[in-house]
């Protein structure tokens, strides 16, 4: 009986961690509005519950995708899924339970790196997606003031 208790366990461990993850979604590189759901923020958004600030910098436009790449292996949990021109997608995996949320930064607007984060699976994120982009969005501002100071001296 405590075989069958173990072997239960662990598929029904397994089959938790594995399906937490789930699939990329199709609006990535789209600049999709959040969902009504508290478990994404986005620096487009006219409501309350989903707004966040964008993030701005100084000099060019290839300078800051490069502070935001080294923003980004910053963090260990991220992995850079595209880079294109004025797009990255960024995934980023919580340690315990392997969910993934989907970062979309763009390069729209000059001086300023417009944003997406979003949970793809569940209701609430318990406000991890906002906390992270203010914790890149400061990280960021230390690189590239870093790095522009650097440039005009």
């Amino acid at each position: 009986m405590n075989k069958i208790y173990q072997v239960t366990l662990f598929v029904g461990t397994s089959i938790l961690l594995f399906s937490c993850s789930g699939k990329i979604p199709l609006t990535i590189g789209q600049f999709a509005s959040c969902p009504d759901k508290p478990n994404c923020v986005a620096s487009k958004n006219s409501d309350v519950e989903h707004s966040i600030e964008p993030i701005y910098y100084k000099g060019a436009l290839e300078n800051a995708k490069n502070d935001l790449l080294l923003t980004i292996k910053r963090f260990s949990s991220a992995k850079i899924k595209k880079e294109l021109n004025q797009f990255v997608h960024v995934e980023f995996t919580s340690n315990i339970f392997r969910f993934i949320d989907d970062v979309e930064f763009y390069f729209i607007d000059p001086g300023v790196i417009h944003f997406r984060s979003a949970s793809r699976i569940g209701h609430s994120d318990l406000g991890v997606n906002r906390s992270r982009m203010k914790r890149i969005q400061m990280t960021f501002n230390e690189i590239n003031n870093i790095r522009e100071k650097k440039g005009s001296d």
